[in-house]
């Protein structure tokens, strides 16, 4: 089944707390809250606007101590905190029962990674909406074979309604949207469900 995963927009933004509760409403499995620029306040203020009935499907990329007062199990590791820790220590934590899921750029990268990991984000595959400097790498004969997938891949980097099957054809497990919930926030849930709906009719 090919995942669907929502990141937060990187500064606040109106309503935010609301909008990602309708985005779980709608079946998102899992949110991943980054805020690199976010003090711990103001994350954990973010978390605690979300019922607590969805906590157990968000992830964290920092603040992981948070993860102790709230019912949060996924930890997000980013390229540099996943060459900076240990694997006695990722295994710890796997565990006691935490997901574990990192980013990569390239594919030797991908391919070294280990079964610590649920998952990791590929980027970027297409042409950044939020940045645009950010150019992808999936031109029309990209394709992620099996032996290159030491775990599932989720595409992340320009992925919208009018690409997502593209990211489905070149064997991707999922995707991540993130420009495209968040350019047009009062959008972003009909944004979501339109992605959804390429998924489940493709």
């Amino acid at each position: 089944m090919f995942k669907l995963v929502v990141i937060s927009s990187a500064t606040a933004v109106p309503n935010e707390a609301a909008i990602i509760q309708q985005l779980f409403a709608e079946g998102l499995d899992v949110f991943h809250l980054r805020k690199p620029e976010a003090d711990e306040q103001a994350v954990r203020q973010l978390i605690e606007a979300i019922p607590a009935e969805y906590h157990n499907r968000i992830a964290l990329h920092g603040f992981f101590h948070l993860m102790s007062a709230f019912n949060i199990h996924r930890w997000h590791y980013r390229e540099e905190n996943r060459q900076s820790t240990s694997k006695e220590e990722m295994t710890q934590l796997k565990n006691k029962g935490y997901t574990l899921s990192t980013s990569v750029h390239d594919l030797p990268t991908l391919q070294r990674l280990t079964s610590l990991f649920s998952y990791a984000f590929f980027s970027p595959v297409f042409d950044s909406i939020s940045k645009q400097q950010y150019k992808g790498v999936a031109d029309v004969d990209f394709y992620l074979k099996d032996e290159q997938k030491p775990i599932s891949v989720i595409a992340l980097g320009g992925v919208d309604a009018g690409n997502i099957r593209s990211a489905m054809s070149m064997n991707f497990d999922g995707a991540a949207l993130l420009g495209a919930i968040w350019k047009e926030p009062a959008n972003a849930v009909e944004n979501y469900k339109l992605c959804k709906h390429h998924v489940l009719t493709f």
